[in-house]
């Protein structure tokens, strides 16, 4: 479940950039075409400068400190560089599409901040309690995904999961943020394991001869500043007109890609034509054979495909968080009849204890 849900969002993320680039190609003014490829142009300058200062934290170059610095500011630096350069007299001719925000702070529509709920009629308010019941159970595996990704034993954490509690901190502060129309919150999962990357402290294993985890500095600290700073962002909002939109798009490409990385489910497509020789000792293919280990990897691609079919459907996306508990439900009870607990721990699978 976690890795089909993760390849969803690595799947929309891409969807999403290219979808704004394309959407260029097809309203381009007939006067201004060269507009189109100016902004592919930026958007891959943006996805390959930022995977460059990514990539430099596990490089030979520099000390420790400073590669970490780059990795850190890096991408923020790569965001100021292209909206700089598209402020250029020779680029800004070409009228590379950027942000609109709003002059003043206001809600949706100029309403009010508290919401009359005892102006809604009372059947209607009934009819929202299915809907709601829904929302509710995203929310729960939304939550409980990014817990178990971010709690993952290859990021060493100490401390304990403490998953009932942020349960509750979630309940709490969307119950607040539904009495004044704002935005739910939600697990944040590319926030969160992001997050947690940031504070992870890696180490050159010379027997592997590649970086691994030496640990993750845990602390709520940085939590609560990054949020802060968020929300002191709502000050800098007349600065964002001079971001470019497919600035964005580039970010998006690059955050789809980085999803795939670790992902054992994307990496079994590449693998299911690979020679079996070829492949690492400790790969699922030695334990299931090739066959099985495909028939495993194509049950995943078509509850992806589920995912992707009902989420970009608007007639029936408010059913999305049904699909994801029918995904729990193939895991619990319809895979252990098809594959062994061996073969699951070995595809990197196991069952919950």
């Amino acid at each position: 479940t976690d890795e089909v849900f993760n390849g969803l969002l690595s799947l929309n993320f891409i969807y999403e950039g290219a979808a704004s680039l394309r959407r260029n190609f097809l309203l381009a003014d007939p006067l201004n075409l060269s507009m189109p490829f100016v902004s592919l142009s930026i958007a891959l300058g943006t996805y390959w400068s930022t995977a460059q200062v990514i990539a430099i934290e596990r490089s030979i170059y520099f000390s420790a400190k400073i590669r970490k610095a780059i990795k850190d500011f890096g991408p923020v630096a790569v965001l100021v560089a292209f909206s700089a350069l598209n402020s250029l007299k020779s680029v800004k001719k070409f009228g590379v599409p950027t942000l609109v925000v709003p002059n003043t702070f206001q809600l949706a529509g100029g309403r009010k901040f508290l919401i009359n709920f005892m102006s809604v009629p009372v059947r209607k308010r009934w009819l929202c309690a299915f809907p709601a019941m829904l929302l509710t159970a995203l929310f729960f595996m939304d939550q409980n995904i990014s817990a178990r990704v971010v709690n993952k034993e290859d990021n060493k954490l100490q401390k304990g999961e403490a998953y009932n509690a942020d349960m509750v901190a979630l309940g709490l502060v969307t119950g607040v943020l539904s009495i004044f129309g704002l935005p739910w919150m939600c697990g944040a999962t590319v926030q969160s394991m992001n997050h947690v990357r940031s504070m992870t402290t890696l180490k050159f294993n010379n027997e592997t001869e590649s970086m691994e985890i030496d640990h993750v500095t845990e602390t709520r600290t940085t939590g609560f500043i990054t949020h802060a700073m968020l929300a002191a962002s709502i000050f800098l909002l007349p600065l964002l007109t001079f971001l470019p939109i497919p600035v964005v798009s580039g970010v998006f490409l690059f955050l789809g890609r980085k999803l795939m990385t670790g992902n054992h489910f994307l990496k079994r497509i590449l693998d299911s034509s690979a020679e079996k020789n070829r492949l690492p000792g400790n790969h699922p293919i030695h334990v299931l054979g090739r066959k099985k280990m495909n028939l495993f990897t194509g049950i995943q691609i078509l509850c992806l495909a589920g995912l992707w079919t009902f989420k970009q459907n608007s007639a029936i996306s408010i059913f999305f968080p049904s699909v994801i508990g029918l995904l729990m439900a193939i895991r619990a009870f319809v895979l252990p009849k098809i594959f062994t607990e061996d073969e699951l721990i070995a595809l990197g699978d196991p069952a919950p204890r």
